[in-house]
Order: C-alpha cells, then sequence, then structure tokens
C-alpha cells in the first residue's frame, strides 16, 4: 500500500487500483472541530482537483479535494455519522471516501511523506 499527499491536504492510500482518500492530521488541526461532512455520491466519477466534498468545523469550511481522477465505489458512512472522527483518527477511521483509479499514474505526482511534511512545516 502508497501513501501519499496533496498540497490541499488530502491523503490517499493506493491499494491496487483503489484509494482511499481522507483529510490529513494537519488539515484537520487547522480546522479544529470537524462538525460536518459532505461525502460525494457513490458511483460519482471526479477528475484530478475537482472538488468532491466539504468539511465544516467550528472555525471554517474548507473543500476536500479529489486527489486523482476515479469513480467514487464507496463513503464513510461512519464518518458522516460522526464527524469527529476525522478529527480523533484522521489517518485510518476518519477516512472520507474510496476512488477506482482511472489514472493511475497520477498517483506519482502527489507528495511522499517526507515532502508533504516539508510542505506543510
Amino acid at each position: 500500500m502508497t501513501t501519499k499527499y496533496t498540497e490541499d491536504h488530502e491523503w490517499i492510500s493506493v491499494d491496487g487500483d483503489i484509494a482511499t482518500v481522507g483529510i490529513t492530521p494537519h488539515a484537520q488541526d487547522a480546522l479544529g472541530d470537524v462538525v460536518f461532512v459532505d461525502l460525494p455520491e457513490v458511483g460519482k466519477t471526479f477528475a484530478q482537483k475537482e472538488v468532491a466534498g466539504v468539511v465544516e468545523s467550528v472555525k471554517a469550511a474548507a473543500d476536500v479535494y479529489m486527489p486523482i481522477s476515479g469513480e467514487v465505489v464507496e463513503v464513510n458512512e461512519a464518518l458522516r455519522a460522526d464527524p469527529s472522527l476525522a478529527n480523533s483518527d484522521p489517518l485510518n477511521a476518519g477516512w472520507f471516501f474510496k476512488v477506482k483509479l482511472s489514472e493511475p499514474s497520477q498517483v506519482d505526482a502527489l507528495l511522499d511523506e517526507t515532502a508533504y511534511a516539508a510542505f506543510a512545516a
């Protein structure tokens, strides 16, 4: 499994042709307590960098961008029911949606953990 990051503070974990997407600990830290998430519809196709959802906190609302092109195959209903999972466990239980990759080579252009840490610092 490969995990990459975007400059918009999303993470993507790729396993075969399916990728799980969420927001980074840095993003949830900046947002504060998450109170609502708007997740994309299963079956909807997005181009890379298109807005795929929204996360709202007590401080602000932020768009969630699609890190790679693909079709949404699953959304995290547990997150919809309990948005605070984005704060308490952003890299695991707080994932947002899963995508079937349409252009797997796009993953190569995303940031690795070291590059993202330097970017977010």
